[in-house]
């Protein structure tokens, strides 16, 4: 053997160790390693300040649904190449422009652009630093009504909880006409699967893209939580009786809205009820073909296209409302955390007393009397007060308190239900809106800070760690319960019990259990 390829064949054994260290350690997520390869290409993230957790926004999941594909299920995204730079947030779903109203300022909307129909993307949050990390996965569903939202509000920021070792994957998907617009000439194309559901197509695709691809980003694809609040709520209702999503999530989080009570002033229509309207609203535009509405601009079904939109019953992602799904054992059995803020009624309550009482008397009949026991009318005030709390059973406590006591009859499925009453922190008229719809949610994700001109105290921040604490645990294991947490108890039908959280946070009988418990006999089963 010559002399210099002797000492080559040296130089090789003495590397030969390290170069197999560093081939296993190839897609090892180090703080500032921020590029990596995930299914249709390579992508780059950014990393925070710390150095700890990096995000990668504005990854498309899907074809963007345009076109051709607008009022189609979302279509796998096509491969790229080089490195997609993934360092801001993709546009919002097509709506209209975010204006602040009541309570939601700013931090609770939309940016006021980009806006698109080009919607389809989803972001992520990691603290991995390496690829079999496994790290336990939350994928967040937004609320708006589904008429509006998306990703890019500043509360829904999930570096905070990925510093908790979870990777936080938020969701875009259409909303509206866009999203869920149910017509006879679209279920006619769709080759027996409905219409008017996309926009949770939409999030099914994305669990698809989660089940796929998180591993990429040191998560675990077999250990996956879906949550939402408000119309992402009522997202995860549905997704949790749909056949389509089986397999694709091991638990569920529903904060404030579900389809479950069947009295309630939100109910899921059924496909052809769905159809007729969609039909009426488009004869009313005077747009007499799907080919003619897929051809107008975005701004134009806005426009035209307007109406009340929700997913439906259509025999292919629902084969049925929530209640019949679960009477039928046909749901996908998962553990819940579940619960309603104290002050979200949208009810602006100013029922003069006699117009109340003729209503109650008209609405129950021979219970009147027991219900105005339980909601007193006697002063224009009281039945103003009265009213206002109505607004918050039959659009939000009756609902979820119903899917809670419901999904508690199943072992395999426990059910951990919350109140949220801390009256949030604010000043002048903001103050009397208390603990209101989606209040909670900055202190879930422990988000305080994006919250703006809200005067916070050590309370709030010791409220908004326990709370995510609690969160972090339902993800990780199925159980909000841990070491650093007092015990939050299953519920048990038979005791009842709820955790509050307040500015003492505690586990007591669900508040207004009685109330609740009549309003639930008053409907027709």
């Amino acid at each position: 053997m010559k002399k210099g390829t002797k000492m080559l064949a040296v130089l090789l054994v003495f590397a030969l160790p390290f170069i197999l260290w560093a081939f296993t350690k190839k897609d090892e997520l180090k703080p500032d390693l921020t590029t990596i390869h995930i299914k249709r290409g390579m992508i780059s993230g950014v990393s925070n300040n710390a150095g700890d957790v990096t995000a990668f926004k504005g990854i498309p999941y899907a074809e963007p649904p345009v076109g051709d594909l607008r009022w189609k299920a979302p279509q796998p995204v096509s491969s790229w190449q080089g490195i997609k730079k993934c360092d801001q947030f993709g546009p919002s779903p097509m709506q209209p422009k975010p204006i602040p109203f009541a309570v939601y300022t700013s931090e609770f909307l939309i940016p006021e652009a980009p806006i698109s129909e080009d919607c389809l993307y989803l972001n992520v949050w990691t603290n991995a630093k390496q690829q079999n990390d496994k790290k336990p996965v939350l994928v967040w569903i937004y609320g708006g009504g589904f008429m509006s939202g998306g990703t890019a509000c500043p509360i829904y920021d999930g570096e905070a909880l990925a510093k908790k070792d979870v990777i936080f994957v938020s969701v875009n998907y259409r909303v509206g006409a866009f999203g869920f617009l149910a017509h006879p000439e679209l279920s006619k194309e769709s080759g027996g699967k409905g219409s008017g559901n996309y926009g949770l197509l939409d999030q099914i695709a994305a669990l698809q893209w989660v089940k796929e691809n998180i591993a990429s980003f040191g998560g675990d694809p077999d250990n996956v939580t879906i949550a939402g609040q408000s119309a992402g709520s009522m997202s995860v209702n549905c997704l949790v009786i749909s056949p389509l999503a089986k397999g694709l999530f091991k638990r569920a989080i529903a904060e404030s809205g579900s389809f479950f009570w069947k009295g309630g002033d939100i109910s899921i229509p059924t496909l052809l009820a769905a159809e007729a309207s969609g039909k009426d609203i488009t004869d009313k535009a005077e747009i007499h073909t799907i080919a003619e509405m897929r051809k107008m601009s975005s701004e134009d079904v806005l426009k035209k296209v307007r109406g009340r939109f929700t997913p439906v019953v259509d025999a292919y992602v629902l084969t049925a409302a929530p209640a019949d799904s679960y009477a039928r054992n046909k749901q996908n059995h998962v553990p819940l955390l579940i619960g309603w803020n104290g002050d979200e009624s949208f009810d602006p309550g100013n029922r003069k007393k006699e117009i109340y009482v003729q209503q109650a008397q008209k609405t129950y009949g021979d219970k009147a009397a027991e219900f105005l026991k339980y909601f007193p009318g006697e002063t224009d005030e009281q039945a103003s007060k009265s009213e206002m709390e109505l607004g918050l059973y039959n659009t939000f406590a009756l609902s979820q308190y119903t899917w809670a006591i419901t999904q508690s009859q199943f072992d395999d499925s426990p059910v951990y239900l919350y109140n949220f009453n801390r009256k949030v922190p604010a000043s002048g008229d903001f103050v009397k809106y208390g603990a209101f719809h989606t209040g909670e949610v900055a202190y879930v994700f422990n988000n305080l800070k994006f919250l703006n001109n809200r005067p916070f105290t050590e309370t709030d921040n010791a409220l908004a760690e326990l709370m995510s604490n609690y969160w972090v645990n339902f993800i990780k294991t199925g159980n909000p319960n841990g070491s650093s947490v007092p015990e939050w108890p299953k519920l048990d039908i038979n005791k009842n019990l709820v955790k509050v959280f307040d500015a003492t946070s505690q586990t007591r009988e669900v508040p207004s259990k009685d109330k609740l418990n009549f309003m639930l006999s008053t409907v027709v089963k």
